[in-house]
């Protein structure tokens, strides 16, 4: 298993609900080539902190990536909701650009 996993790992032993750690972890599988694991990871994140606006990006990605286009273009909205407001906008245009991207893509 990759080291830094197993690290992750340890470190939600001690605290299973902590969004960062979750989300590394996410990554980290993403870069093995375990999506199933990284959906369920961010779809938890989100559930439990829906405000965790970088989740919705790798999510929409990933989902992008398997041709689940109605699935990403959700995620990629439910994101620009989230963080519409937010002062530095970076992560609202960020999914914005992701979402038309795919939906030129895919038209």
């Amino acid at each position: 298993m990759n080291q830094r996993i197993e690290q992750i790992l340890t470190f939600l032993r001690e605290d299973p609900e902590d969004s960062f750690m979750n989300y590394a972890l996410g990554l980290e599988y993403l870069k093995e080539n375990k999506t199933e694991e990284a959906i369920e990871l961010f779809q938890k994140i989100l559930k439990n902190e829906p405000s965790y606006s970088a989740c919705y990006y790798q999510l929409g990605k990933v989902l992008e990536s398997l041709g689940e286009v109605d699935k990403a273009g959700e995620i990629y909205q439910k994101g620009m909701e989230v963080t519409k407001n937010d002062p530095n906008r970076k992560t609202y245009m960020e999914l914005k650009e992701a979402y038309n991207l795919m939906m030129d893509d895919f038209e």
